[in-house]
């Protein structure tokens, strides 16, 4: 374990492990404010991203102006409103035309409609679903967690493709065999606790190779899924327990509540992805630094070319 490592260390280690990638080309969508821009054009000069701005002309350039980018050989798409460039920056994803898509000044549902529209062309067999990457310097590992943004209260078909898009996203950042834990309030099988069934299902699913690439436990509350000490007390045999590196929460609302804890109260520093669709969609809030979506730019640039790399050799 990496213990107790400077805030923003592992971050700005990822974005170090991406440097040398061909950069993204990357639709970056309604860029109409100086920190969204501003996140763009860091990402840009990190080599990370090749930018595509689409959004209004006029915002953008003067967006640029009161951060001081010459916008000069930067391609630019003109589009009237928010809805508008959505649908657009959705579009040349769907048309292979860019092989990422980054939030700009826009709700996230506004973008989210767009790329989740059955009409759009960038769903898979897969569903999409939100990882969140964090950088918590009082844990010994790097730690994601999952779904906090797309999935209210997924069923069992939905946690299968959430655990697996996790997995994926652990094995692009170099981390070979994922842990992941399965949470719930308590670690025994309950029926009157439906996570805890879930839980034990995706576990047996794991088994039988429904879920590849990752180490499963489950059910396990949240201490003995991060804490050794926690889970020595409670006499829990496991590869996982106490050193998870993916928090798989049992709906949207705890795992928001999670993240956002560890953000406020434990100096974590949140980078994060939609996985699943045809690119990834990197979904920055309006509170991230440049250092968070420098972060979400290194991860969407790893697990691109991880899964190129898979394609060319699925062994």
């Amino acid at each position: 374990m990496d213990l107790h490592p400077r805030p923003g260390e592992r971050h700005r280690r990822l974005i170090d492990n991406a440097h040398g990638l061909p950069a993204l080309r990357t639709a970056v969508v309604h860029p109409c404010d100086e920190a969204s821009l501003g996140g763009a054009r860091a990402a840009w000069e990190e080599g990370l991203i090749d930018p595509l701005l689409v959004g209004p002309k006029r915002r953008i350039v003067a967006a640029a102006e009161a951060i001081d980018w010459d916008l000069d050989g930067i391609d630019l798409i003109d589009t009237p409103h928010s809805h508008a460039s959505a649908d657009r920056a959705v579009t040349l994803a769907a048309d292979g035309e860019v092989e990422a898509l980054m939030k700009g000044a826009l709700h996230t549902d506004e973008l989210m409609s767009a790329a989740l529209s059955r009409r759009a062309g960038l769903r898979t067999e897969r569903q999409m679903s939100h990882v969140y990457a964090l950088d918590v310097p009082s844990y010994g590992l790097p730690l994601l967690i999952t779904d906090g943004a797309l999935h209210i209260a997924p069923d069992l078909i939905a946690k299968r493709d959430i655990v697996q898009n996790a997995i994926d996203l652990a094995r692009a950042m170099g981390i070979t065999q994922p842990r992941v834990a399965l949470l719930s309030a308590v670690e025994t099988v309950r029926p009157n606790i439906p996570s805890t069934l879930e839980a034990a299902a995706l576990c047996k699913m794991a088994e039988r190779g429904q879920i590849e690439g990752g180490l499963l436990d489950g059910p396990l509350a949240i201490d003995n899924a991060v804490s050794l000490a926690a889970a020595r007390s409670k006499q829990l045999h496991s590869e996982v327990a106490g050193q998870a590196h993916v928090l798989v929460a049992p709906d949207l609302e705890a795992a928001n509540m999670i993240a956002k804890l560890l953000i406020h109260l434990a100096s974590a520093q949140a980078a994060g992805l939609v996985i699943g669709a045809r690119v990834p969609i990197m979904l920055t809030s309006r509170s991230d630094d440049c250092q968070s979506r420098l972060a979400s730019a290194a991860l969407a640039l790893l697990l691109a070319r991880y899964d190129e790399t898979r394609r060319h050799d699925p062994d």
